[in-house]
């Protein structure tokens, strides 16, 4: 494992890059990933510094992709005061609303969420990866356990009485960071996963936080395709923050 830094005023952070790994987003695509190094102290500050350079959170680690050859995965946000809803948003919107509480507490672990998790994996991803192991230690570590920053879990209740799903997100100084969201497979024709972004940018704009950040885009990766449904939306070329153009392929140099 190579090791390269970051420094910021008053911090040197080591980095640490992987060999060569299979890609979790393309099929026969081969990847590397940049990690911080795991034993840091990352507070809030240093870890809004690291997700406006294109960095993502994964439990307590801080990553993002340093592939050969491959630069599709790219980082995304979207400028709340600017959001405007497509017509399929606002029926998404308009229809979940009036039905689903939201409920705000600090990241926890309870067996309710772990429960709808497990359902969740299996249900929807139960040919990927993640359903291979959906162990309690498993999802504590991914979700639960914490980082250095504050995380919030989202719970959005069905009519005050039914756990539809989960958003967690994590605070920073300048936007959330959603970090995954689970639901209810059996309810997935509500729409709840478009549904938790929504939530999660009305809660940026309440917080006066101008971002709400997505993770990665991926070109290629049909998993991913409804971050770009969100408009308008922007994305990390390497250097800047610009608009990503509805149909536009965006890659960083």
């Amino acid at each position: 494992m190579n090791q390269d830094d970051i420094t910021r005023p008053g911090r040197h952070l080591a980095l640490y890059l992987t060999g060569e790994h299979d890609c979790s987003y393309l099929e026969d695509t081969r990847a590397r990933t940049l990690f911080v190094d795991p034993n840091a102290r990352i507070d809030t500050a240093t870890y809004q510094l690291l997700i406006d350079l294109g960095f993502r959170r994964s439990g307590s680690h801080i990553y993002r992709p340093a592939c050969r050859g491959c630069t599709r995965c790219v980082p995304v946000r979207i400028p709340v005061a600017d959001f405007l809803p497509n017509r399929s948003q606002r029926r998404n919107w308009q229809r979940n609303a009036p039905r689903i509480t939201l409920r705000e507490r600090p990241a926890s672990f309870e067996p309710a969420h772990y429960a709808l998790y497990r359902d969740y994996l299996l249900g929807r991803h139960g040919d990927g990866p993640m359903a291979d192991d959906a162990s309690e230690e498993s999802y504590r570590r991914f979700l639960v356990d914490p980082w250095g920053g504050p995380c919030l879990f989202i719970e959005f209740w069905l009519d005050e009485e039914r756990l539809l799903g989960v958003a967690v997100t994590d605070r920073l100084e300048q936007g959330l960071s959603a970090v995954y969201t689970f639901y209810d497979p059996a309810l997935a024709v509500l729409g709840p996963g478009t549904f938790a972004i929504l939530a999660q940018i009305e809660l940026a704009r309440r917080l006066g936080l101008p971002y709400l950040y997505l993770g990665y885009w991926v070109e290629g990766c049909e998993k991913m395709t409804y971050k770009a449904r969100f408009r308008p939306l922007e994305a990390w070329d390497g250097r800047a923050w610009r608009q990503l153009a509805r149909g536009a392929v965006l890659r960083q140099p």
